[in-house]
Parts: structure tokens; sequence; C-alpha cells
């Protein structure tokens, strides 16, 4: 009886292991979507309001979730104090403070901070078309994220039960 308990609780171990690995790769997908919508809501406040980026994250950061809205928060301190010296450090210095709890994919923080990087010194036209390369690059990496993830999920889940099948096999 011991043994089938046994073998019953690692079984549901493994299984759970991997239905939460699944998971986690739908919370990351769900991360990279509100990362392009925090885009869209920057990139259409700035080219209606033409207002400066202070006010543009104050008005974003009443809008989001966090911890996005700390990091838009602090944004708007940073800016407005100007401790730095160019924006394109306190974009990245931001990020890497208040999103690491994202835990993005290098790739994912990299291409992020590069926007900091051209956000703070286009003209308008410039501007957009950066945006626009941004998302572009955003959307193909959603769409890679979203390809892989099904396959993933479906891999991680059977891969916990027949993991827990072989460990159940292997001690008895």
């Amino acid at each position: 009886m011991q043994r089938v308990l046994g073998s019953l609780l690692i079984i549901t171990a493994t299984t759970c292991g991997g239905l939460l690995y699944a998971a986690e790769l739908k919370n990351y997908l769900e991360k990279l979507l509100y990362i392009r919508h925090v885009i869209y809501l920057i990139q259409g406040e700035m080219e209606y309001t033409n207002a400066p980026l202070s006010e543009v994250f104050g008005k974003i950061s009443m809008r989001v979730k966090e911890p996005y809205r700390t990091w838009l928060k602090a944004m708007v301190q940073e800016v407005e104090e100007r401790r730095e010296q160019g924006f394109a450090k306190i974009w990245n210095r931001s990020i890497d403070k208040y999103l690491c709890e994202l835990h993005l994919k290098s790739t994912h923080s990299i291409q992020l901070k590069e926007l900091g990087t051209f956000l703070g010194q286009l003209d308008k036209e410039s501007f957009r078309h950066t945006m626009q390369m941004y998302l572009n690059r955003l959307e193909l990496e959603i769409e890679k994220v979203r390809e892989g993830m099904a396959s993933k999920r479906r891999i991680s889940s059977w891969l916990g039960v027949m993991g827990g099948i072989f460990l159940v096999v292997v001690l008895l």
C-alpha cells in the first residue's frame, strides 16, 4: 500500500512540476504582451500630446499595473531630477532596478534597453520610425515565443508524467 501511495505521490509531483513549467511559459508570454502594451501607450502619448517624457511617463503610470507603475513613476522622478548624464543611462538603470522581477531573457531585456537610447533624443519622425521598428521586433519575438510555447507546454506536461512513471519504475 505504501508503494502505491508513494508511486502516486511521485507521479503527481512530477506532473505538477511539468504543469508549473507550462504555466511559467504562459506567464512569460503575458509579460511580453504587457510590455508591448506599455510601449504602445508611450508611443501614443508622445505622438498625440507632444508632452515631455516625464509627463508621458506620469500619465501612463496611472494606467498600468505593477511593476510597470513603479518603474514609470521612478522614471518620472529620475528624468525630472536629472541625476544621470543621459536619458539612456536613466532608462537602462531603471529597467535593471524595477523590471528585474520580470526575469526577462537577456535578448528581450537588451532590446528594451536599446529603445531607451533613442527615446529621449529624436525628432517626431525618427521617434515614430524607431518605435515602429522596436514594436515590429517585439512582435516577432512574441510570435517566436508563442510558436514555441504550444509545443513546449505539451512536452513539459507529458515529460512530467513520464518522468514520474520512470522514477516509480526505477524505485520499485
